[in-house]
């Protein structure tokens, strides 16, 4: 008879948290759902199952059920609600995402240093940083292209959602608020909408799969460029994200305070991943 996983519980509970706001992040401008898995040590088991299922599956089939729940309701639970916390305060919202994200930051750098850090891999991270920033502040700040919301719009967008997905560190969300795409996919998703729904799902679907072999290719032939490069990407996403503006100090004490908290959900996440490597 086979010994029960002590671990099983608390890996499912782990999974099911970070599927949650690997959702949400794939929705919240600036934040990248693709990082919060490479951080949540949960992007190289998916890029897996995609490339290799006969092999990858039976090692990780346990654990996704609770990771796929948990990111369908951060990406389809939350869009009402995050879309509300924006209009509320899009400052304290941004800066609670900003929390979390500086939180996973130093096991990202430990991540990335696991095959050494030569200087190519220096170079990766400052040029992939320099390019990011750059590109986001354009997008964000310069561009002025708008786009009509509708199914090819919308097809787009969910091309835009899986690269997000395999490409860790690019923030979709930022370019389609410059699009003016982004305030009718939240309601569409808050309302469960079907067009916009059906629209998204085979765009995120065919780029997903389209791109997860060529992804996955460069990791293990370059893994230590590759991961310096999203931590380049990961702080300059961070950067151009800062909220600049705000309505008075007692929404610049709460974006503290919200910054606090989500650095401390990511350190508690941390500690649930260390606790359960060996599951």
């Amino acid at each position: 008879m086979r010994k029960q996983d002590p671990n099983f519980i608390m890996r499912c509970l782990r999974d099911f948290l970070c599927g949650v706001l690997i959702g949400a992040g794939a929705i919240l401008p600036g934040v990248s759902g693709g990082v919060l898995a490479v951080v949540f040590d949960l992007y190289r088991p998916f890029m897996e199952v995609l490339t290799h299922p006969k092999k990858a599956l039976p090692k990780y089939w346990r654990f996704f059920p609770a990771l796929a729940l948990g990111w369908t309701i951060g990406f389809m639970g939350f869009a009402k609600g995050i879309a509300a916390a924006m209009n509320v305060s899009a400052a304290v919202t941004t800066w609670a995402f900003i929390g979390l994200i500086v939180g996973t930051v130093p096991s990202l750098f430990r991540e990335a240093g696991k095959e050494g850090r030569g200087r190519s891999a220096w170079v990766s991270l400052f040029f992939c940083a320099g390019i990011i920033f750059a590109g986001l502040f354009y997008v964000g700040r310069v561009l002025s292209v708008h786009l009509e919301p509708g199914f090819w719009s919308f097809s787009l967008s969910g091309a835009l959602f899986g690269l997000g997905i395999v490409v860790p560190g690019l923030a979709t969300s930022s370019v389609l608020m410059a699009l003016d795409l982004y305030q009718p996919i939240m309601q569409g998703l808050s309302t469960l909408d079907l067009s916009v729904l059906l629209s998204l799902l085979p765009g995120m679907a065919l780029t997903v799969l389209l791109l997860a072999r060529l992804v996955n290719w460069v990791f293990q032939k370059h893994y230590s460029i590759a991961f310096h490069g999203i931590l380049g990407v990961v702080i300059a996403s961070t950067l151009v994200i800062i909220p600049t503006e705000y309505t008075g100090a007692g929404e610049v004490v709460l974006s503290g305070v919200c910054a606090v908290i989500g650095f401390m959900l990511a350190f508690f996440l941390s500690r649930l991943n260390r606790r359960t490597q060996g599951s």
